[in-house]
């Protein structure tokens, strides 16, 4: 990691809700912004914003997120997130998070992510399918 990566760096991300990230279980006229789409781009926003502060060959994996999902945003509308790294342990990174369209806040929240050298994971995820295919786990 590099020593630019403090507590108070902020991440932001403005995105527009296409189809892909509503819901469609409720008709075309209930499309909102789903909550694992948010997830996702909240993930995305994090992780893009990190790989500046990161090292080559580092990158980072989520390890926990705490959301309350506040309000709808609806097809077409922008969403602005913004995460804040809070704290540092080692290799633990913990963001705030919130997100608003232009209408009200929808989200709030913490995320944490894990600060992984590519290589040796790779080498751990390699590991392990061996040992699934041993085993017969299925998909292995």
């Amino acid at each position: 990691m590099k020593p630019s990566l403090v507590a108070g760096v902020v991440f932001e991300r403005r995105l527009v809700v296409d189809d892909a990230r509503t819901i469609g279980f409720m008709g075309e006229a209930g499309r909102v912004y789903a909550t694992p789409a948010l997830v996702r781009d909240i993930e995305h926003t994090c992780r893009d914003g990190l790989l500046k502060h990161l090292d080559a060959g580092e990158d980072s994996v989520g390890a926990r997120i705490e959301l309350d999902h506040l309000a709808p945003t609806l097809l077409g509308m922008a969403v602005d997130i913004r995460a804040t790294v809070t704290g540092l342990k080692g290799r633990l990174v913990t963001l705030e998070i919130v997100a608003r369209d232009p209408l009200d806040q929808i989200a709030r929240g913490k995320h944490v992510r894990f600060v992984v050298d590519t290589e040796k994971t790779i080498e751990r995820l390699k590991a392990k399918a061996a040992k699934a295919k041993t085993v017969g786990v299925p998909g292995s």
